[in-house]
């Protein structure tokens, strides 16, 4: 499922005010670092970097990108956007190709390979988030799988530099 985003597209405004975010925020913060924390520990096994589950989920998502694609969209500077690719691409997990569109340009697309590997460590990653989470109660549980659209549509809509009112 590959989804399309027009980067001409002007950024959305903040549908809630900052104050009442805050407030919010305030209560989640220290929680939600604690949980981040308890979930990178079991995930330092892992053959991928967060990072570069990251990037190969963008890829996944939405196909052969450019590498300035590739960085705004996960918020990082070219050459970080560069040597993370570099180091996927050395472990055959993506491969750089020609833009059909634009010769000049060059592709970054997801190898059978990476789409292999990221979806053991994805199976991995929510397996140890299973762990934390079956120490909810089913009441709880049922909230969180509430939540996990908001948490997902603000993962998708959010970038550092769009503007708040």
């Amino acid at each position: 499922m590959k989804q399309h985003h027009d980067e001409t597209d002007p950024p959305p405004q903040s549908p809630s005010s900052y104050d009442a975010a805050v407030e919010v925020a305030r209560d989640i913060q220290p929680a939600l670092n604690k949980l981040i924390l308890i979930f990178q520990r079991t995930a330092e096994g892992s053959s991928l970097t967060t990072s570069q589950v990251s990037i190969m989920n963008q890829l996944r998502l939405r196909g052969p990108s450019r590498v300035s694609t590739i960085a705004q969209a996960e918020l990082i500077r070219m050459p970080t956007a560069s040597n993370a690719l570099y180091q996927l691409e050395r472990r055959g997990f993506v491969e750089r190709r020609r833009d059909e569109e634009d010769r000049r340009g060059v592709l970054v697309a997801l190898t059978r390979l990476g789409e292999s590997e990221l979806s053991v460590v994805s199976g991995q990653r929510a397996s140890a988030l299973a762990e934390i989470m079956r120490w909810l109660e089913p009441k709880d549980l049922a909230t969180a799988r509430e939540m996990s659209s908001v948490i997902s549509k603000l993962a998708d809509v959010y970038r550092p530099t769009m503007d708040s009112d």
